[in-house]
């Protein structure tokens, strides 16, 4: 559940942290920058940068305007953060002033892409500046309250494809193409812009925001093509739904599903049993300790192919984390998936020439020994009205 002092999201609203997650944020993170800081005998670490850098809105125990530093003091164990509203000149060069005073002296942190004039500010100031990945350590593991927001979304997620289900389950065969029935009775083409239009109707009602990443069949000409966004869908043809919203703090979760309203049970049915059972094989990977994102890619892939899909056959497995962003760490192939994570797996494997089987699903990453929670999502079922039941 999310927190008491979180605001209704609205539409077109943005984001608001509430205060319990931005001192729980800041505590996790001052903990690894604290070892980090120790560990390379520097006093403190900086980074600077507009509202919209993730980074910056994870040290700010408020949301930014504009321009922003923030500087974590090891010494005094102290957050800092200065910004356009209140400083006269540029908020690097207010922090650098401001920790000279303070006594700090030697080696300051940053981001590998803190802006160079912010370092410039800092070198000016007499310290030295390197560079560290401590604070993108720091948010590839969540806490608590991190996980409740992302777990929210993901069920705003969840509440869409459920809804997108409903309609297809609903729906009829006219000429071949799927037809609904309007809010006047009558009977109109059900194509991918009404359909992501319902899935977004049910993400804002179920409190997240669509973020405009709804999209339905992504990656084929409908998704692009704004006159196939208007033809209709058929009814033996995989439908790939996927949606990506992001909560009132600001997280994200991320939901994929591939529906077919009438299957034959032919190449599609043999592509879904393998997709669904590499994310099987992934969750035991995961329950057995740490692994990185090449590892868990790399099994996905193969328990696909495992089941007669030779090199030939176009299959993608993505790992990455979730939270702040749709896609940040950990997702380089070295980083690893360590408890406390909470990563999006993605799946897709091409049915025919015209069309493919997709399925994500958020988990959070446990203990060794422990099976990964997969976050609340709808059943993996091809069936719309066997995905309703479960």
């Amino acid at each position: 559940m999310t927190g008491a002092d979180e605001p209704t999201l609205e539409y077109g609203q943005r984001a608001s942290v509430p205060s319990a997650l931005a001192r729980e944020r800041r505590d996790h993170a001052a903990s690894v920058l604290a070892a980090t800081l120790e560990k390379r005998d520097a006093t403190a670490f900086v980074h600077a940068g507009l509202e919209r850098d993730p980074a910056i809105r994870y040290s700010c125990e408020s949301l930014p305007h504009g321009r922003t530093a923030v500087a974590y003091d090891g010494t005094a164990d102290e957050w800092l953060v200065r910004s356009t509203d209140v400083s006269d000149g540029h908020p690097a060069a207010d922090l650098a002033t401001t920790l000279t005073g303070r006594g700090c002296e030697g080696t300051i942190l940053t981001p590998p892409h803190v802006p160079h004039d912010a370092a410039l500010y800092l070198e000016n100031a007499g310290f030295e500046v390197a560079s560290t990945d401590a604070i993108a350590r720091a948010r590839a593991t969540k806490t608590a309250g991190e996980r409740d927001r992302i777990a929210a979304a993901q069920r705003a997620a969840s509440a869409g494809i459920r809804r997108a289900a409903s309609v297809l389950a609903d729906a009829t065969v006219v000429d071949g193409r799927l037809a609904v029935a309007d809010e006047d009775g009558d009977t109109v083409p059900l194509t991918p812009a009404r359909l992501r239009i319902a899935i977004d109707e049910a993400i804002v009602g179920a409190g997240a925001f669509p973020a405009g990443n709804t999209a339905v069949n992504p990656g084929t000409v409908s998704h692009v093509d704004t006159d196939a966004d208007g033809t209709a869908l058929r009814p033996d043809e995989p439908i790939v739904l996927a949606a990506t919203p992001r909560g009132p703090a600001g997280y994200y979760g991320g939901l994929v599903r591939t529906l077919v309203v009438d299957s034959d049970g032919g190449q599609e049915r043999r592509v879904h049993v393998a997709v669904t059972q590499s994310f099987r094989s992934a969750r035991s990977l995961l329950t057995a300790g740490s692994a990185s994102v090449r590892t868990v890619a790399a099994d996905l892939e193969a328990e696909v192919r495992s089941f007669g899909f030779d090199d030939s056959d176009d299959i993608e497995a993505t790992v990455s984390g979730v939270g702040l962003e749709p896609c940040e760490g950990p997702s380089d192939g070295s980083d690893e998936i360590e408890p406390g994570a909470v990563v999006r797996l993605d799946v897709a494997a091409r049915v025919d020439e015209t069309s493919q089987l997709r399925i994500a699903d958020v988990l959070v990453v446990t203990d060794e020994g422990e099976r990964p929670e997969r976050l609340a999502a709808p059943a993996h079922s091809l069936s719309p009205a066997a995905l309703l039941e479960q």
